[in-house]
């Protein structure tokens, strides 16, 4: 049979001691639905002894009335433990020091010492009684657990038994775990320890995923998680990439439904302030964007060449870049997504043009794709006029200048203007290189920058006019003076 893993979230209070990140209620409360909607098992919505604030942040989580169990976190003091009856959580979160060096510096005990050692579990008892007996549910955390004996944490854990503790939970605080040492402590405490077992772990060396993931295979029975591994100083164990590990991997149950767990990483993102890597895992926009030509050309035919997990499973859709790396393959498919129409030729000529953008550094967005699109497509009309060469030149103190050549009905036209500046320059000497075929009017010019930088992708927009007609046409590129001419051209060719 499947094991039911457990699941709690702390980025209400792991994740909000991330520097620089402060949550009001209103922000704890927006999260805490969406954490609920999702399906963890636990949400630690704070911290007891912050501040008057804090409670009451955790307060209008516990007033939601949600069918997750809410906790709070507390230290080993009974001042802390007094405060939770006016948040009306569910359970606490009871953290004791663990490893000879924090117990030394918190509490000032010298464990090597045998009477202290048994001062300091008198306490630990005195405490987790005091826990009890306020009604809540208590878990006897661990802190910093990983630099701590294994045969002295399983006595601290049975002195926090004794006192009533509920659950368990082995705290790896600076992340000094590794998976293998992981499995061995775990395989060892799962039979010393009388009580449901938790792990916690920070990603100090970049594995708390493969620590918890590890810890759970060994016995642990709940993962202290967060959204986005956001938390201090590297950050926790990542809820998306544990949830969906456990399931895909060990096949263990636990109650998430990963296909909103995106949108519970986005929210969280936005209301935090804590941007997600664009390669991160799962949630980064990377994860299931491809670019590399070779790659959408297997991807078309089947998805699972270049994607291990469909994106549907964390309830995102698969992208397709086109940039530098791009193939046909990969403007078929993009055109295909935005219900574009192109021929063999016209795709060959956007190809061409992505490339050359590609080539810059930049990649296409769908908008800038609509763009190249459309201005191909005109391009590929009859065309009466076709520019074969141009030239414009600018500057201090020369007279911006554009010389053309243009092929007019077959015949080879040759006209030089100057301007206010070197697209001015351009249009004049195409309005004076057609003058015998028709009279056309520049009525309106617009340049708008699709991406930033100063290689931009521009859309430039103009309306001409004739006897008897009006047009619009647009043109897009990176060099301004050539997207200008080719819109001006396309705009009389369909006047023409």
């Amino acid at each position: 049979m499947k094991r039911q893993i457990r699941i709690l979230d702390t980025t209400l209070r792991d994740g909000e001691q991330t520097p620089g990140v402060a949550l009001g209620a209103e922000e704890k409360v927006e999260i805490a639905l969406a954490l609920d909607d999702v399906g963890v098992d636990v949400i630690e919505a704070g911290s007891l002894a912050t501040s008057d604030g804090e409670r009451a942040a955790i307060k209008a989580v516990t007033d939601l009335g949600l069918n997750t169990e809410i906790s709070s976190y507390s230290r080993m003091r009974k001042d802390d433990l007094d405060l939770a009856g006016d948040c009306n959580i569910d359970s606490v979160n009871l953290v004791i020091p663990s490893s000879p060096l924090h117990i030394s510096t918190k509490l000032k005990f010298d464990i090597s010492n045998p009477a202290q050692k048994e001062a300091f579990f008198e306490k630990v008892v005195e405490v987790t009684e005091y826990a009890k007996d306020s009604g809540l549910t208590i878990e006897f955390s661990c802190e910093d657990a990983s630099r701590s004996s294994v045969s002295f944490l399983a006595e601290l854990y049975q002195k926090g038994v004794e006192g009533g503790a509920d659950r368990l939970c082995y705290c790896d605080t600076v992340g000094a775990l590794y998976p293998e040492l992981t499995k061995t402590i775990f395989t060892d405490l799962a039979f010393r320890v009388k009580a449901p077992l938790s792990i916690h772990c920070h990603d100090d060396m970049g594995l708390a995923t493969a620590n918890t993931l590890a810890a759970v295979q060994a016995g642990a029975s709940c993962a202290h998680l967060t959204v986005n591994g956001i938390g201090e100083r590297a950050g926790n164990a990542s809820l998306e990439e544990v949830a969906v590990a456990l399931d895909k991997f060990y096949k263990f149950k636990t109650g998430i439904d990963s296909s909103k767990l995106y949108r519970l990483s986005r929210l969280v993102a936005r209301v935090t302030g804590v941007p997600i890597a664009r390669n991160k895992s799962l949630v980064g926009e990377n994860a299931f964007t491809h670019e590399a030509g070779i790659h959408v050309r297997d991807l078309i035919k089947n998805s699972e060449s270049y994607e291990y997990l469909r994106p549907e499973i964390v309830g995102r859709k698969r992208r397709v870049v086109l940039g530098k790396h791009a193939g046909l393959s990969s403007i078929e498919l993009a055109l295909k997504e935005l219900e574009l129409t192109a021929t063999d030729e016209q795709k060959r000529e956007i190809f061409r043009r992505v490339k050359e953008i590609g080539d810059k550094g930049k990649h296409v967005t769908d908008a800038d794709l609509q763009s190249i699109t459309d201005t191909v497509l005109d391009l590929h009309h009859e065309s009466v006029i076709k520019m074969k060469s141009f030239t414009a030149i600018s500057g201090r103190p020369v007279i911006p200048t554009a010389t053309v050549i243009l092929d007019v009905n077959g015949k080879e036209i040759i006209q030089a203007e100057t301007g206010d500046g070197p697209v001015d320059a351009a249009v004049k000497a195409i309005q004076k290189a057609i003058v015998s075929i028709g009279d056309i009017v520049l009525e309106e010019y617009h340049v708008e920058a699709i991406t930033g930088g100063t290689d931009a992708l521009v859309e430039v927009t103009v309306r001409l006019s004739g006897k008897s007609d009006m047009v619009i046409s647009k043109s897009t590129g990176t060099d301004i003076i050539e997207a200008s001419v080719e819109a001006v051209i396309n705009g009389m060719n369909r006047l023409l």
